[in-house]
């Protein structure tokens, strides 16, 4: 098994699920996202199924074997992944007001 590939990913994994539940259970929601942020409680939800999915791929990917299970496992992960990036974006301010949007 790839160790140097498994624990960077897992700690990734680890960090955005601690901030999903903080978003969770707290509404509490990192400096940096404070503002964009609207409901930290969805956006919570979708970082908790983006870490999910980050240790979905790498069971898929790592651990098992077989010729369809991997590429069923990673295409799954793949839509679980895109899925919390969507409810992410989802809790985000979607005001008229943004600079650069090429509007006048």
């Amino acid at each position: 098994m790839k160790l140097y590939l498994v624990v960077p990913m897992v700690l990734v994994a680890l960090l955005i699920a601690a901030s999903g539940v903080a978003a969770v259970s707290r509404g509490w929601v990192l400096p940096t996202n404070r503002r964009p942020v609207r409901r930290p409680r969805l956006y919570g939800w979708g970082q908790l199924m983006v870490a999910f999915a980050l240790c979905w791929q790498m069971v898929f990917l790592l651990v098992l074997r077989g010729p369809g299970t991997r590429q069923w496992g990673t295409l799954t992960g793949s839509a679980l992944l895109l899925t919390g990036l969507i409810v992410m974006m989802v809790s985000h301010h979607t005001d008229g007001n943004r600079r650069g949007s090429g509007t006048p």
